[in-house]
């Protein structure tokens, strides 16, 4: 199986939606495919029945589907890239790019040219990411950050005062 994750944040990414019609279309892909597309418009893939179309997925079932799965094609968000570097499963990402109103900047682009010294894959072409899909990338399991998320740092230099309960008071 292949898992498509293209996050939750509220911009379509039919990009990356009408790449994955191309693949299977081409023979490429011929297994099935389990998309949690967000906010994209999959209505091209309603016809095929070997893509399984959710538009969000719990954290834990992600990590399910991820440790299933063959190949994961991501969309390059730091924390999605932080939980695939850890699970062992070969993956590669897919940056949103700004010209095409995916997200409001290229941080994604630029996220991905950062880790690519790491020797983790990304692609800006449908025919890069065919060959990709074809001849996965070795799997990669090392923690990316040596450092805590942003929130955990922030909650240890700034403890809340109140609780949130004694917030309602």
């Amino acid at each position: 199986m292949i898992l498509m994750t293209l996050g939750t944040v509220s911009f379509p990414f039919d990009r990356a939606v009408l790449w994955l019609k191309i693949l299977i279309e081409r023979g490429v892909i011929s297994e099935s495919v389990f998309l949690q597309y967000g906010y994209s418009d999959v209505s091209v893939l309603q016809g095929y029945s070997q893509v399984t179309l959710e538009p969000t997925v719990s954290s834990d079932e992600l990590v399910k589907l991820v440790n299933y799965s063959r190949l994961v094609i991501s969309h390059a968000g730091q924390g999605s890239t932080r939980m695939l570097a850890v699970q062992g499963t070969p993956f590669i990402l897919l940056p949103r790019l700004k010209r095409y109103s995916e997200h409001v900047d290229d941080h994604q682009l630029l996220f991905a040219k950062a880790v690519a010294e790491l020797g983790i894959k990304s692609f800006l072409s449908l025919d890069e990411l065919a060959k990709a899909v074809l001849e996965p990338p070795p799997s990669f399991q090392q923690k990316i950050f040596n450092t805590p998320r942003l929130t955990d740092y922030l909650l240890v230099q700034y403890p809340p005062k109140k609780t949130a309960a004694q917030l309602s008071n």
